[in-house]
């Protein structure tokens, strides 16, 4: 039979007995894990060498004696000659020191540890082991099925025991609307969260999947309505991350495309807060993308300039608009849709450059508004246009850009095709 456990390493000493490839795996783990990695074998492989140069072993150039397993806590041995591994179990076994044995192609190993298949979520190690001998392909096989659950973010992954220091911050960019657009590294953000501090954009529909204890806390904004200010946030962030839970900034789009992530990272700092950001589908692209727009497409403009609506115009703006070097993205713009148009207009940008205005961008009932520059603060008007949505101005905003034209027809085919050589040509002399 076989136990599992978890065995705390670091700053304890650790053999390793080989030189191949196999060995400098098992060192590399256990120098991760911050284990004391002493090496030993004639020759090594080099990244074993490089490991040895790196600082995370110390390495004898000789074959391996009894007095090596002195004081230490774990032997591992992948020599793969069959009696010097034999002789290392032997040794270890004789000092109740637990031996990996790595064994070989015509031997099992005969070691009293076996290494188990792991994988990390957060801050949980599972481990895969084999009860009666060892399976390591079907270790590994389980293994990774658990991971893929478990990056899922379908397991409630939040401590149920305290722990002694600070909690920490992550910022998670949601993506733009669609729950399946959050990232598989937001995902399990959520599933390690104490607290979610969550915005009115985004994909709030996961915030139904979280479990009934996790305490979610609205600071949404809304246009011109801003009930929570930003400061009170950042304040929100720190203060429940110092009572050491784990805190889950989940943003709509990415947290550092106006979504003022910059600000929060910096509080948290101040603070002495430990803080991740956990990047997002930005609606800047996702939007258009959702629409049927590329923003690039060759034969038509290469460059992409994203602006906030509320803050007009830059002259980079107006100027890729007016040599269509450029395809503007103006977020936030559908208040300031009149006075953007002006201005653009009175910039010299062309009045029939096509725009496109893309509401609750991939969510069941996004809605798409194509017109002209001049005709669009109009059009959206008279069909009740209404944030959230990204406005998107330039010509592969034009409805018909993709959209197949009629192929010339093929030629007629011949049917014959003469092959005879011409004629000689002669010359009289």
């Amino acid at each position: 039979m076989t136990a599992l456990l978890g065995v705390e390493l670091a700053g304890r000493a650790v053999l390793v007995v080989g030189g191949g490839p196999v060995a400098a795996r098992r060192a590399q783990a256990l120098a991760d894990e911050g284990a004391l990695v002493r090496v030993v074998a004639p020759h090594v492989c080099e990244p074993l060498a490089d490991l040895v140069v790196a600082g995370g072993a110390r390495w004898s150039d000789r074959e391996v004696a009894e007095t090596d397993l002195d004081d230490v806590w774990l032997v591992h041995t992948a020599t793969g000659d069959r009696a010097t591994d034999a002789a290392v179990v032997a040794w270890a076994t004789a000092r109740r020191v637990f031996c990996v044995d790595a064994g070989g192609p015509r031997r099992p190993a005969a070691g009293t540890a076996r290494t188990p298949a792991t994988t990390h979520a957060g801050d949980v190690l599972v481990g895969v082991v084999s009860a009666a001998g060892a399976d390591p392909r079907r270790s590994v096989e389980v293994r990774d099925r658990l991971a893929a659950h478990l990056r899922a973010g379908d397991v409630d992954l939040r401590r149920r025991r305290a722990t002694a220091g600070q909690g920490r911050v992550v910022l998670v960019g949601g993506g733009p609307g669609d729950v399946d657009l959050l990232t598989v590294a937001g995902r399990r953000a959520l599933a390690e969260a104490d607290v979610v501090v969550a915005d009115r954009l985004g994909p709030v529909d996961v915030l139904d999947q979280l479990p009934a204890d996790v305490e979610v806390v609205d600071v949404g904004k809304s246009p011109g309505h801003h009930p929570v200010p930003q400061d009170e946030i950042n304040r929100l962030l720190v203060e429940q991350a110092q009572r050491g839970r784990v805190v889950v900034r989940l943003k709509g789009g990415d947290p550092f495309v106006y979504g003022r992530g910059g600000e929060e990272v910096l509080a948290c700092r101040a603070a002495g807060v430990p803080v991740s950001v956990v990047p997002g589908v930005s609606s800047a692209f996702a939007a258009a993308a959702a629409a049927g727009v590329p923003l690039t497409h060759r034969g038509v403009v290469g460059a992409v300039h994203v602006m906030n609506g509320t803050d007009g115009w830059s002259a980079a703006a107006l100027t890729g608009l007016r040599d269509r070097s450029c395809t503007v993205v103006v977020l936030m713009g559908v208040a300031a849709l009149p006075g953007l148009v002006r201005d653009a207009l009175a910039g010299g940008v062309d009045p029939d450059v096509p725009v496109a205005v893309v509401e609750r961008a991939t969510l069941p009932d996004q809605r798409v508004t194509h017109a002209p520059l001049h005709e669009v603060a109009a059009v959206a008007a008279a069909r009740g246009v209404r944030a959230p949505a990204v406005v998107v101005v330039g010509h592969v905003a034009a409805p018909d850009l993709l959209t197949p034209t009629v192929a010339d027809p093929a030629p007629e085919l011949v049917d014959e095709v003469d092959v005879t050589p011409p004629a000689p040509v002669t010359m009289d002399a």
